[in-house]
């Protein structure tokens, strides 16, 4: 595997980042609300206080790790919100996934959390790989706006 370079996002890489939310929204089927998706990332591109946001490269992918708290985690939690490669098959999204654990477990968090799709067996097989087993819980939500 070649040399991956995978670093930290700040508030100049928005404009790279922004094009590579559109496709993962696309992809997965998801809306895609620019001014939406803008403010959420600010306060992850100005500080570590909400979560983190790191490249692949020049903008070939990227990952938004988020932190929680949990009495049952034992404090901070991360939640990888999204991971997104652009080229599959050459060793970005395990060099990214590889990149965001170490970052998280360096900022304390003493779990990672991440959400797929239902039908998305390839891509749980490649969480499976790197060490992520399926939990019994059931995500359930509600809008609050």
């Amino acid at each position: 595997m070649a040399d991956i370079r995978v670093y930290r996002a700040g508030p100049a890489d928005l404009a790279a980042i922004l094009p590579l939310v559109r496709e993962f929204c696309a992809a997965d089927g998801h809306e895609y609300d620019e001014p939406r998706v803008s403010r959420a990332l600010g306060p992850l591109l100005a500080g570590d206080a909400h979560g983190q946001v790191w490249l692949v490269g020049s903008a070939a992918g990227y990952a938004v790790v988020t932190w929680g708290w949990s009495l049952e985690s034992g404090g901070r939690e991360a939640l990888l919100d999204e991971i997104y490669v652009r080229e599959r098959g050459h060793g970005a999204g395990a060099a990214l996934l590889e990149r965001v654990l170490a970052a998280a477990a360096q900022a304390g968090a003493a779990v990672m959390f991440l959400e797929t799709e239902a039908h998305n067996d390839r891509v749980r097989g490649f969480y499976a790989r790197h060490g992520f087993t399926a939990d019994d819980s059931v995500w359930m939500s509600r809008a609050l706006d």
